[in-house]
């Protein structure tokens, strides 16, 4: 007995589902990463030798969202309905690790871009050829995000308090927010 195909959507191609998901969270996660720095950013002010830092990292997050921005209007993706919480929760996110300390906020990049390069990783691999724009914008990001994480490294992350535990709980919550933006 053959293996059921799945019966495609009319006027939707296969994989075309699996795209906008990934447009979907990409973008979603790009707005949670603004949201992020600009908490860190109201806590510790421009004055803080990581504020420059920071918003260079910010400045780069915005450039990628903007890009997403474009794709999912051009393509007729709907973009996920849990910004608004991704809003809240990125910045309140952002300003809690900077209120612990630089080094924590530094930490919470960390982890954060450790999981963006793995969740991109994995889009790469599944897009293969198939969709040449959005596999070359997740490539772009993708080097970026390796450059954060480096630079919160390079910048103190690991000597956060408690920096196993706080990487691995922020670890947790971003890969519950890549797979609830997916789909919601």
């Amino acid at each position: 007995m053959s293996e059921a195909k799945p019966f495609p959507r009319p006027g939707k191609k296969p994989g075309e589902a699996d795209r906008a998901a990934m447009l979907r969270v990409d973008q979603a996660g790009e707005y949670g990463a603004t949201r992020i720095y600009a908490g860190q950013l109201a806590v510790m002010g421009d004055r803080h030798p990581y504020a420059r830092i920071i918003a260079g990292m910010a400045s780069q997050e915005q450039r990628h969202r903007q890009a997403f921005d474009a794709m999912i209007a051009r393509r007729g993706v709907r973009p996920t309905l849990l910004t608004p919480v991704w809003d809240v929760a990125g910045f309140a996110l952002g300003a809690v690790t900077a209120a612990i300390g630089p080094q924590a906020a530094m930490a919470c990049t960390a982890a954060i871009e450790t999981e963006i390069d793995r969740h991109y990783a994995e889009q790469l691999d599944q897009l293969g050829d198939d969709d040449p724009e959005l596999a070359h914008a997740i490539a772009d990001f993708q080097a970026e995000e390796v450059e954060h994480r480096d630079a919160a490294i390079t910048h103190g992350a690991e000597q956060a308090p408690a920096y196993p535990l706080l990487s691995g709980v922020i670890r947790l919550g971003c890969r519950a927010a890549i797979a609830l933006s997916k789909r919601i």
